[in-house]
């Protein structure tokens, strides 16, 4: 039986960097996951590849209907579908063979297979030809991430009623595509589908898009998405889907309970994602699930067993890759000795659309159940310089501020390149600077900055000067 310091179940971005973190502190550490590639659900079949069809996508809408502004002329733009899924395969593969390398560097043991618990001190890890080897680690760490969830009524049969994962490997463009569920996967399996020339259809349960994020955010998005072609259908209650061979029909009821139907070439279900725990042998141990189905954990994120801890989506909370990366260094380093800590209000939440959408911190809806109060510094991206040079004029900046202390409260951005904007207002509530602090900092002009700049300058009480 080999021994190590510190096993790893799972080698999505939680997995995979606790992995790295253990061997650079000096553990003998194995990796377990039962595909063929390292990267978990992020890295080939989420983040990586919706990213790159994101990019594609875009290269070819700003082509259609962009160029011509410029002064480009590129005649007749024609879209090759099996050139555009390929290059995405390509940077999954560049990815994954990066991570290989980095496991490789850090001599890191690699281990494909499933793994499961014997005890609360013996793994089982079982290969493709059912062959099986048993280890040992002084410490777990479970990081088996999440999978596609789907409503009653609703069976994904990953031919006609699919998921994002299916969606990600088509075959041919889809003519026309009902996405059940506006939330982040939804919206941006929109914007692939509709820039491509798909009749894209949305069906949310609630009255706004991105329903977890700021409000204003996901009003701002259905006006943007509508005007793009999409249909935004809000408070719209599914209840059936049904594989017709060639198409699929799905069955909902509207806003006034009203029964409704409709037709297209796939379902796509987007309703959010649930905690990954089958065969993990969790039933052998005393680790604790919760109603939900999560892993438990304390806030060490250690579960009821000593010695074994999980992180990332199994455990709920916000399922994002750069929090359970977070997650996986916080407890190889707490194993460690060392004091790391993790504020989970400032962790920023990203949606990929374009205009790209950004938030971090405390929401209006939140500080008004609160009862907080509160000021805001609001700033549209129309009156920026360098958006209106590069025709990326939707969207804004929103401040929120303590207005006794100028404390930052949130900040949310929906506007070109809100993805990495985010990051300064991160820096901002991470070291508590205030929004007159942030907002005498110099920023380069003419730059999108700037909407921050003069939001916190809002905000502040300052003179704002429109840029």
């Amino acid at each position: 039986m080999e021994q190590y310091d510190l096993a790893v179940i799972g080698s999505g971005p939680g997995g995979y960097v606790a992995a790295i973190r253990s061997a650079q502190l000096g553990y003998k550490t194995v990796i377990i996951e039962k595909y063929n590639t390292l990267g978990g659900t992020c890295t080939n079949v989420g983040c990586i590849p919706t990213k790159a069809l994101l990019d594609s996508t875009h290269h070819y809408h700003d082509a259609l209907h962009k160029f011509g502004a410029h002064g480009i002329d590129v005649g007749s733009v024609q879209l090759n579908f099996d050139q555009l899924y390929k290059r995405k395969t390509e940077v999954v593969l560049k990815n994954t063979q990066g991570l290989d390398f980095l496991m490789k560097k850090n001599n890191i043991t690699h281990l494909q297979g499933t793994a499961s618990f014997a005890d609360h001190s013996i793994l089982r890890v079982t290969d493709e030809d059912g062959s099986v080897m048993t280890i040992k680690a002084d410490q777990y760490i479970i990081a088996t991430g999440s999978k596609p969830a789907t409503i009653p009524g609703v069976v994904i049969d990953k031919k006609r009623i699919i998921t994002s994962t299916e969606a990600l490997s088509l075959k041919e463009q889809p003519k026309s595509l009902v996405i059940v569920g506006g939330g982040v996967i939804g919206v941006e399996m929109a914007s692939i589908f509709n820039r491509i020339g798909t009749k894209v259809t949305i069906l949310e349960y609630t009255d706004n898009l991105i329903a977890t994020m700021d409000c204003d955010l996901g009003k701002s998005l259905k006006k943007i998405m509508s005007k793009e072609g999409i249909d935004v259908c809000l408070q719209q209650s599914v209840y059936k889907a049904e594989n017709l061979g060639n198409t699929a029909k799905v069955w909902f009821k509207d806003q006034q309970g009203k029964e409704q139907e409709m037709e297209a070439d796939y379902i796509l279900v987007a309703v959010g994602r649930k905690p990954y725990t089958e065969n993990l042998g969790l039933e052998n141990t005393n680790v604790q699930l919760s109603t939900k189905g999560t892993i438990v954990v304390n806030e060490n994120l250690q579960t009821s067993v000593p010695g074994i801890y999980a992180i990332g989506d199994v455990i709920g909370g916000a399922m994002l890759a750069h929090k359970a990366e977070k997650e996986g260094v916080f407890v190889v380093e707490r194993i460690n000795g060392q004091k790391h800590h993790i504020h989970y209000d400032r962790i920023p939440s990203v949606v990929y659309t374009w205009p790209e959408v950004s938030s971090v911190g405390a929401t209006e809806e939140e500080l008004k159940q609160k009862g907080l109060e509160y000021t805001i510094g609001k700033f549209p991206f129309s009156a920026n310089a360098r958006a209106r040079a590069g025709m990326d004029t939707e969207g804004f900046v929103k401040v929120l501020a303590d207005p006794k202390y100028g404390e930052l409260l949130g900040v949310h951005i929906i506007g070109a390149r809100a993805a990495d904007l985010i990051a300064q207002a991160v820096v901002g509530l991470e070291y508590e600077v205030t929004v007159e602090d942030m907002a005498r900092i110099s920023y380069a002009h003419p730059t999108y900055a700037e909407v921050l700049k003069e939001s916190y300058t809002i905000a502040s009480g300052l003179p704002s000067i429109n840029i």
